[in-house]
């Protein structure tokens, strides 16, 4: 994929994104009971995080497509392949006072709260737990998967919290949805993108302690831009990244973001529990497979063919490619880990080049020989016998063992659910098939050269 191509999928990942926000503006000034316009906020906050990661994602390509112009772009040989990274299990334990807990005194404190996180661009919220005194733990049931994560991977966690004694009046309520309803959807549509983006520079500001997700710190914008309705408030944030992932629960700890005395606040103990697993790709399909020679003797020039395949730790060799697919057991198993060292010899007369796989077997140091037919085939296998290791020593324990992640189950907002409004802003003119996106990429570029001018 081109500069060009990638720079044109990303602007259209932004122009899909300002579109829903658009549209989740207005469902939020048109809801009149308090649990749909906890929906809508939440979509609103949601959107706003994702447009500005993928500003900061087409800063980074736009750096990098610099650099390489005028010849800085870094070289590496050798790149980690990517894999699957999911959260699941959720709990945050609260630390409520006795006599708010157990004697049950007190003014009654009731939060909306709800979870966002991030692994480079890929956002994703869960749903909205209502948190009183009466509960011991934040639980959410929500699996979450991050898809073409990296090793070097960072999943930022959030916990955001909306004070629900903030009651909207229904005379409010009415007469926003009328104004907002009222209003041509015709709009111009840079008016409506630069909104869009000014206020999810705000909420990156105002969430995020100062400092928008890209690292850049938001102009002073005016709060009043963003829509009106019950606000999110940061109350608690972590980053994980690859140590902590194991089969299992886990403590992390908890950056807190707010004081007793916020409206928005909750007495959390301080850190979270969930259960974080990685799958990368070398350990969940085939790398290589077809037919190889292996020296079985290591004194005698005895040569054994068989059908390799290169599958998680190990290169497994068949008798022939019928026995694999017969499920049949190996007739020989090479370990392939991370501590497993590969080199490539001069080539002899009558074997060609041979690769030489140094491992351990059962506590003992081994040598495996292997060879192929032709010299190209030869570099293939030992070019993707390094990769494989390399990948391996990059994913560290997660390719230990092959961790199982659980489907997520299917989550039905009851915001999108109730009647077709949101629809019907979303895509005012077409069937509720796939979002529309606009063709808004000149407006679009006219806004980012100016998100970008001081960038360079």
């Amino acid at each position: 994929m081109n500069d060009k191509t990638q720079d044109e999928k990303v602007l259209q990942q932004i122009e899909r994104e300002v579109r829903m926000r658009e549209g989740a503006s207005k469902l939020l000034a048109a809801c009149s009971q308090r649990d749909q316009a906890l929906e809508a906020s939440k979509s609103l906050l949601t959107c706003n995080a994702r447009i500005l990661a993928l500003l900061s994602q087409l800063q980074k390509m736009r750096k990098a497509q610099i650099l390489e112009r005028e010849g800085r772009r870094p070289s590496k040989d050798l790149v980690p392949c990517t894999g699957k990274v999911a959260l699941s299990d959720l709990r945050i334990p609260l630390m409520w006072k006795d006599s708010e807990y157990f004697k049950n005194k007190g003014e009654l404190h009731r939060c909306a709260v709800f979870c966002l996180l991030q692994c480079g661009t890929e956002i994703h919220d869960t749903n909205i737990v209502m948190v009183d005194r009466t509960l011991t733990d934040i639980c959410f049931e929500d699996t979450i998967i991050f898809n073409k994560v990296s090793p070097e991977f960072q999943l930022r966690v959030e916990l955001y919290s909306s004070c629900s004694v903030e009651e909207l009046s229904p005379g409010a309520l009415t007469s926003r949805r009328m104004s907002f309803l009222g209003g041509s959807l015709g709009c111009s549509s840079g008016k409506k993108i630069r909104a869009a983006f000014e206020t999810a520079t705000v909420c990156g500001s105002a969430s995020g302690g100062g400092e928008s997700r890209s690292g850049r710190v938001s102009p002073p914008l005016s709060l009043g831009q963003s829509a009106s309705g019950p606000k999110y408030n940061l109350l608690a944030h972590t980053t994980l990244r690859i140590q902590h992932v194991q089969e299992g629960f886990k403590t992390h700890d908890l950056t807190l973001s707010a004081t007793e005395d916020s409206p928005f606040w909750l007495p959390l103990y301080g850190n979270m529990c969930c259960r974080l697993v990685a799958q990368p790709l070398c350990m969940i399909q085939t790398e290589m497979s077809g037919q190889i020679k292996v020296k079985l003797e290591e004194d005698l020039d005895y040569w054994e063919t068989f059908y390799g395949v290169l599958w998680m730790q190990t290169l497994l060799c068949y008798q022939n490619q019928e026995d694999l697919e017969s499920e049949d057991k190996p007739l020989l198993v090479i370990p392939i880990r991370k501590d497993t060292s590969v080199c490539v010899s001069e080539g002899d007369p009558v074997h060609g080049q041979n690769i030489y796989i140094s491992t351990q077997t059962q506590g003992e140091d081994a040598t495996y020989t292997v060879t192929t037919h032709t010299p190209e085939e030869t570099q293939c296998w030992n070019k993707v016998l390094r990769q494989h290791i390399y990948n391996q020593s990059q994913w560290k324990q997660c390719c230990d063992d092959t961790m199982k992640i659980e489907t997520p189950s299917s989550r039905k907002s009851n915001m999108l659910q109730q009647g077709s409004l949101y629809h019907e802003i979303v895509t005012p003119s077409s069937p509720r098939k796939s979002p529309v996106v606009p063709d808004l990429s000149n407006e679009m570029r006219t806004l980012l050269s100016y998100y970008y001018k001081d960038s360079y």
